[in-house]
């Protein structure tokens, strides 16, 4: 207060959350985030060619274009310039099927926006990541179309099964893994090349905009509750590894899981939210009815996090028990 009265030009600036120690802005950190997924674009149009250019392009438009409309529905400042919508696009973008309808990813991108993140309030308010609430809707809303997958172009299988799917439903587990680190197998655009993935990943890690524990704790949860399951019976269950390279694992590591509103904001807490995910995915892969768990066990995972952040809050230096 003596400081305020001394100096009366010293203003305190509150901005919206998430308010995490970073050297990054959140502008700043949105388009890291953005040029750290470069590698799994590319990949998916080289893999399943250049139509995915415009299920990319008509995501992000949507996703912008509906954040501008409620900011100005409800009287607010539009501030696109942020990132975060193109970031909420590109990712709904990347979890859906290759050669995904235009008017369904237009659909998923409208509720992501509308109904994952504007309704409660904007940017740094919402609950669950925008992104997966999109692709949510839309495999309840069209559940065959988002499970017809596409051969790739480099794949010498023809089966347009994934390798959760040819798990779950024909009881055959996928011995080879190089197929799943490269990406010539069926799936989601960006979720196939795991090489991708892992490049965009540790970029985003290594300049300090995702957090190293949250991935981490996902993948020592993958090796340890997959590989309980393994020594138990290792000809039903798959290895570890298999948990790790398939699917969106490493997608959701890297991408969904990390999310700075979305996530703890406790380290023990990272670790917590990082083993559950794990846990949620083995169960749901293993004994579920669906062969992929990812998007639901970062959802579940998601509304724990403000009971996880008030059970890891530290103490007060002094403060009464």
């Amino acid at each position: 207060m003596a400081t305020t009265t001394a100096n009366p030009t010293y203003r305190l600036e509150l901005t919206s959350s998430p308010h995490v120690h970073s050297r990054w802005s959140t502008k700043q950190a949105m388009w890291m985030v953005v040029l750290s997924l470069l590698p799994p674009i590319v990949a998916a149009v080289l893999f399943f060619g250049f139509y995915q250019l415009l299920v990319i392009a008509v995501s992000v438009g949507f996703c912008v274009g509906t954040e501008a409309a409620i900011k100005v529905i409800r009287k607010r400042k539009v501030v696109i310039e942020d990132g975060s919508a193109v970031i909420t696009g590109l990712l709904l973008a990347l979890v859906l099927p290759p050669n995904f309808s235009l008017f369904f990813t237009a659909l998923g991108a409208v509720f992501a926006i509308g109904v994952g993140k504007e309704i409660f309030g904007g940017l740094g308010y919402n609950i669950f990541n925008p992104a997966l609430v999109g692709r949510a809707f839309l495999q309840a809303a069209f559940p065959v179309a988002m499970t017809s997958w596409v051969v790739p172009n480099f794949a010498d299988a023809v089966t347009k099964a994934t390798p959760l799917a040819i798990f779950k439903f024909e009881a055959a587990k996928v011995e080879s893994l190089s197929p799943m680190f490269f990406g010539n197998i069926t799936g989601s655009l960006g979720e196939t090349s795991a090489i991708a993935v892992l490049a965009g990943g540790i970029f985003l890690v290594a300049i300090g905009v995702a957090n190293w524990r949250i991935p981490t704790a996902m993948v020592l949860g993958a090796i340890i509750f997959g590989g309980i399951f393994y020594l138990i019976d290792p000809t039903k269950y798959p290895t570890p590894m298999f948990h790790i390279f398939a699917g969106g694992f490493l997608f959701g590591a890297f991408y969904m899981a990390t999310d700075w509103v979305t996530s703890p904001l406790t380290s023990k807490g990272m670790w917590i939210f990082g083993f559950g995910i794990s846990f949620v995915i083995v169960v749901i892969r293993l004994f579920g009815g669906l062969p992929e768990g990812v998007m639901y066990a970062i959802l579940l995972m998601n509304g724990f996090v403000p009971l996880i952040n008030r059970i890891t809050k530290p103490k007060v230096f002094g403060g009464a028990k």
